[in-house]
């Protein structure tokens, strides 16, 4: 198969979701960059993270793309993360997450601590990677550009009662994994970072430069 002459993008979704909540976000990528943007489909809820970058690396073999960008949207950062770890790439990149909490997720923790069924709804990733302190480092080779949203608005504010800038899901301390190339904060929800022409045009930015725009 020859290889694309432009970037590949794989969007990576987060929990719950199935990828086509990206539908608007993926076609200002595809628009803007002249990629293919590829939906990655993983079982959030049932599979071990293990199992979902194995899914992930069969992906990128089908692929074999000259550069390979990644998006991943609050779940699918970490697992962009452990694929990176565990399997690794050598074809160039960049990588955004977007409203990915790079340590523990104060709503998940308390959603597991005061609903009794919450562990099982989250399911195995969540159990694995944000229900307690881990610390993780960016250290490979694509750089890394976080998006954190600050307006408040979905159920994990009212769980986790946040005292500090959040989208609603996750605080913005909690988007910041030290080794990142760029950090921005914009006003849009956790969902509704999917939506905004702003989080696509700085997704954008930083897929072609490495940094967020300044204007």
């Amino acid at each position: 198969m020859p290889r694309s002459s432009v970037a590949d993008v794989i969007y990576v979704h987060g929990l719950w979701l199935n990828g086509q909540e990206s539908v608007v976000l993926r076609h200002r990528l595809a628009r803007e960059l002249g990629s293919k943007v590829h939906v990655f489909h993983y079982a959030s809820v049932t599979a071990s993270m293990r199992e979902i970058g194995a899914k992930l690396a069969e992906l990128v073999a089908s692929i074999d793309p000259e550069t390979l960008h990644f998006v991943g949207h609050s779940l699918g950062g970490l697992v962009i993360y452990r694929f990176l770890e565990s399997f690794g790439s050598r074809v160039p990149g960049r990588v955004v997450f977007l409203g990915t909490p790079a340590v523990a997720s104060a709503a998940a923790v308390e959603a597991a601590h005061r609903i009794s069924v919450a562990r099982t709804m989250l399911g195995r990733c969540i159990g694995d990677e944000l229900l307690h302190e881990m610390p993780r480092r960016w250290s490979f080779a694509q750089p890394l550009g976080v998006i954190a949203g600050t307006h408040s608005v979905g159920l994990g504010q009212f769980i986790a009662r946040f005292a500090e800038p959040n989208d609603g899901s996750v605080a913005v301390s909690e988007t910041r994994m030290p080794g990142a190339a760029d950090h921005l904060s914009l006003p849009v929800s956790h969902m509704g970072m999917l939506l905004s022409a702003d989080v696509a045009r700085q997704t954008v930015h930083f897929l072609r430069e490495g940094r967020f725009s300044l204007q």
